[in-house]
C-alpha cells in the first residue's frame, strides 16, 4: 500500500511538472482558465510566489515562479526575504504576482494570498516618487535604476493596476481597504500628474516620452549605455493607450493624447520591414530590414531629441543613424523598430470623436437623448442635454443617463416641460454638487441657490437616479428642489445632510420607492407631496419634516407605506415641525423606528402654530409608533377618515372620472 501511495505521488508531481513544463510564468498567469486556479498545480505554484516575495512586498524579475524549488533553495530564499534585495516592477515583476495572486484568492480563499497582494500594494504605494513616477528597483538601487522608469511600460503597469483597484472593476478580486483605496487615489492622480509633467517638448511643441526621465529634473535621461536619452516610440505609444483608457479625461490629457498622436503621425516610417532570419535550431540570427512598399508603418525605438531623427547604439555608447552600423550582437539582440503605436492610431479617431465637442451636432431623435461621460452619447453633460430639448414640447422627451457620477447643478427650466431623465441604475447614475449656504453667500435666502438639481418644468419625471449634495454638515444645503406640478421621483436616492428635499410650489408630487436622508428639516416645503413606499433616514437627532403649506391646501406631505430608520445611536427624532403654521403632515401604515420621540412633533417655538398645523397619523406601527404618548394638538386618524388619503384623491385631476391620471403613465 505505501508503494502504491508513493508511485501516485510520483505520479501527481510528475505530471504537475510535465504541464507547466513547457510554458512560461506569463503564460500560465494569463492564459490559464479560471478552474485551474483552483487546482493542486496551482496551489504549489502559489507557495512558490509566496516565498519569492521580499519581505517590503516586492518581488525578483524574470523568475520562473512555476518551477519546483528544491530544499537548499528555499532556504536561500528566506534568507533573502528580509533583505528586499532585487524587488522591481520591471519586465512585469510583481504586477504579475499580484494577478496570479488575485486569481487564486478568487478560488481559494486563502488569507494568505490577500495578506501577500496588500503588502504587494503598499509597496507600490510606498515605492512612489512625491512627483508621482516610480523608479525601476526599490528599496533604490544606485544608477539610472533610481530614474523614472516608463521602460517595459513599469510605470504603466503599476497605473494600470490602480486604475482597476480603483475604479472597482472586479478585474482583482482582492479589494482594498478604505485607507488603501483613499492613497490608491492620490497616487493614481499623482502618476498622471507626473506624465503629464514629463512629456516632451520639442521647439515648444509637446511630442512624446523618454523610456526613463530623471527624478528631479523630470529630463529625459539614459539608462544603459546603447539606450541614450531620446524619444520612445515603444513606451510612448502605452503611456498614451493609457491616457486614451481614461474616463472623462482633463483638458491636459486631452491634449497630451492629441499632441502625441501628431508626433506618431509625423514620425511614422513608411515602405520598410524587417525580416529576420533563423538557424535551423530557430535561434534568430540576423535581423535585415527590407525595402517594401506595402509595408505596415513602423517606429524607431529612439529617436533625437532635436529633430526626432532614429538612431541606434551598440555598447559603446555612440550614435549610429544606421542599424548596419551596430554590431550583430546588438542589431539582433534588441528591438531597434516597433509596431506599437499603429494601435494608437487604429483607436485615435474614435477617442477623438468621443472628446470632441460639437454642439451643432443634433441628436438622432431629439425625443431620445442619450447622455454619457464617456462621450458615447449625444451629450457629455446632463445640463447640456437638457437645454438642448425642445421647450414645450407636445410630445415626452426622455433623456436617458448613463452610468456615471456628474459633478454639475443642474435646472430644469420652466419651458422643458413634458421631460423624463432616466438613469441607466439608481445606485451607479449620480448627479451630485456640493452648494451650501455660505458658499452662495446671497444673503438670508441663500438656502434656495445651494440645490444640486432644480425641477421647476411641469410634468417631468426623474427615475432611477442618485441625487446629491456633497457639502456635508455645513448647514442648509440642497439636493433636489422641486417647484412645478405633476413632478414624479421614482426609484431615486437623495442625498443630503440640512434641507436634502426642497418639495416645494403649489403643485403637486409623487414620490414612489425613494431612499431620503438628511439630518435637519431634509424633507420641507409648500407642495402636495404623496410619499410612497419610502425610506426616511435620519442621520441626526433633529426633525425630518418642515413643511410650510399654504392655508388652503387641503393636503400636505403624506407618506404612506413609508419605513423610517436612522443611523446608530440616532434616538432623538421628531416627525417634524411647522416651518410655517399651516403646515400639513400625515404618516399612514407607516414603519416608525425607535430613533421616532413619544411625542412625535415640535411646534418650532410657535405655540399659534399648535391650533393651526394638522400634524396625524393612521395604523402606524414599530418602536417609534406610541399615539398615546403624542403631543396632545396632533391627531390619530380614525379608519373613515384615512380612506380619503388615496393617491387619487391627493394628487389626481379627475376624480369623479375614469380618465387616465397623470401619474399612471410612470
Amino acid at each position: 500500500m505505501k508503494n502504491f501511495l508513493l508511485i501516485c505521488i510520483v505520479c501527481v508531481t510528475f505530471n504537475f511538472q510535465a504541464q507547466i513544463h513547457n510554458q512560461s510564468w506569463q503564460d500560465i498567469i494569463h492564459n490559464k482558465e479560471v478552474f485551474w486556479f483552483a487546482s493542486v498545480e496551482a496551489k504549489q505554484i502559489a507557495e512558490n510566489v509566496l516565498l519569492y516575495q521580499r519581505e517590503i512586498g516586492g518581488w525578483p524579475k524574470n523568475v520562473q515562479m512555476h518551477k519546483p524549488l528544491s530544499k537548499e533553495k528555499k532556504e536561500v530564499l528566506i534568507a533573502l526575504k528580509p533583505q528586499g534585495k532585487g524587488a522591481t516592477t520591471d519586465n512585469g515583476a510583481t504586477i504579475q504576482e499580484m494577478l496570479f495572486l488575485s486569481k487564486m484568492y478568487h478560488q481559494i480563499p486563502d488569507e494568505r494570498y490577500k495578506n501577500s497582494f496588500f503588502k504587494a500594494l503598499d509597496y507600490l504605494l510606498e515605492a512612489q516618487y512625491d512627483n508621482g513616477g516610480w523608479p525601476q528597483y526599490y528599496p533604490l538601487r544606485k544608477g539610472y535604476y533610481t530614474h523614472i522608469t516608463y521602460n517595459d511600460d513599469s510605470m504603466i503597469n503599476i497605473l494600470n493596476l490602480l486604475k482597476e483597484i480603483k475604479n472597482n472593476t472586479d478585474y482583482y478580486s482582492i479589494k482594498p481597504t478604505k485607507l488603501q483605496l483613499e492613497k490608491i487615489n492620490i497616487a493614481y492622480n499623482k502618476g498622471i500628474h507626473c506624465i503629464l509633467k514629463t512629456q516632451y517638448k520639442q521647439n515648444g511643441e509637446l511630442t512624446a516620452w523618454c523610456a526613463q526621465h530623471n527624478k528631479n529634473t523630470l529630463e529625459p535621461a539614459k539608462a544603459r549605455a546603447y539606450e541614450l536619452p531620446s524619444l520612445s516610440g515603444s513606451e510612448s505609444a502605452n503611456i498614451v493607450l493609457f491616457l486614451m483608457s481614461i474616463k472623462n479625461p482633463s483638458k491636459e490629457i486631452i491634449t497630451a493624447v492629441n499632441a502625441a498622436v501628431s508626433w506618431f503621425q509625423s514620425t511614422k516610417i513608411n515602405n520598410l520591414r524587417e525580416d529576420r532570419i533563423y538557424s535551423k535550431a530557430g535561434k534568430l540570427i540576423e535581423k535585415k530590414m527590407i525595402p517594401d512598399v506595402n509595408a505596415q508603418p513602423i517606429w524607431a525605438r529612439f529617436m533625437d531629441l532635436k529633430d526626432n531623427t532614429p538612431f541606434f547604439c551598440d555598447r559603446d555608447g555612440i550614435k549610429k543613424y544606421s542599424i548596419t552600423e551596430i554590431g550583430a550582437e546588438r542589431r539582433n539582440g534588441y528591438a531597434w523598430y516597433v509596431n506599437h503605436p499603429r494601435k494608437v492610431l487604429e483607436t485615435y479617431t474614435d477617442w477623438k470623436l468621443k472628446h470632441s465637442v460639437n454642439k451643432n451636432v443634433k441628436p438622432v431623435n431629439e425625443y431620445k437623448i442619450v447622455v454619457a461621460k464617456d462621450g458615447t452619447g449625444d451629450y457629455k453633460t446632463i445640463q447640456e442635454a437638457i437645454n438642448n430639448t425642445k421647450s414645450f414640447p407636445y410630445e415626452r422627451v426622455t433623456i436617458f443617463i448613463k452610468n456615471g457620477i456628474y459633478k454639475e447643478k443642474v435646472k430644469v427650466h420652466e419651458w422643458n416641460s413634458n421631460l423624463s431623465i432616466i438613469g441607466e441604475s439608481k445606485e451607479n447614475t449620480v448627479i451630485t454638487y456640493d452648494d451650501y449656504f455660505n458658499k452662495i453667500g446671497l444673503g438670508r435666502n441663500s438656502t434656495f441657490y445651494t440645490y444640486t438639481l432644480l425641477i421647476e418644468a411641469n410634468n417631468v419625471i426623474l427615475k432611477n437616479l442618485t441625487i446629491e449634495n456633497s457639502s456635508g454638515e455645513v448647514g442648509q444645503a440642497v439636493a433636489l428642489s422641486v417647484f412645478s406640478d405633476e413632478v414624479a421621483v421614482i426609484n431615486c436616492k437623495l442625498l443630503g445632510n440640512q434641507d436634502t428635499l426642497y418639495a416645494s410650489g403649489k403643485g403637486k408630487q409623487y414620490y414612489k420607492d425613494c431612499y431620503i436622508e438628511g439630518t435637519t428639516d431634509f424633507i420641507f416645503g409648500s407642495a402636495t407631496a404623496f410619499f410612497e413606499n419610502c425610506q426616511i433616514h435620519s442621520k441626526k437627532d433633529s426633525y425630518i419634516t418642515a413643511a410650510s403649506t399654504p392655508k388652503d391646501s387641503l393636503f400636505g406631505y403624506v407618506f404612506k407605506e413609508c419605513k423610517l430608520t436612522a443611523t446608530k445611536n440616532i434616538s432623538k427624532v421628531y416627525l417634524g415641525r411647522p416651518w410655517r403654521i399651516y403646515a400639513k403632515t400625515v404618516f399612514i401604515n407607516c414603519d416608525l423606528g425607535k430613533h421616532i420621540l413619544p411625542i412625535g412633533w415640535d411646534n418650532w417655538k410657535k405655540p399659534e402654530a399648535e391650533k393651526t398645523t394638522f400634524y396625524t397619523e393612521y395604523n402606524n406601527k414599530g418602536e417609534g409608533f406610541r399615539p398615546e404618548k403624542r403631543v396632545d394638538w396632533s391627531y390619530q386618524l380614525s379608519k373613515r377618515e384615512s380612506k380619503k388619503y388615496t393617491l387619487k384623491n391627493i394628487l389626481g385631476k379627475y376624480k369623479k372620472t375614469s380618465k387616465k391620471e397623470w401619474y399612471e403613465n410612470l
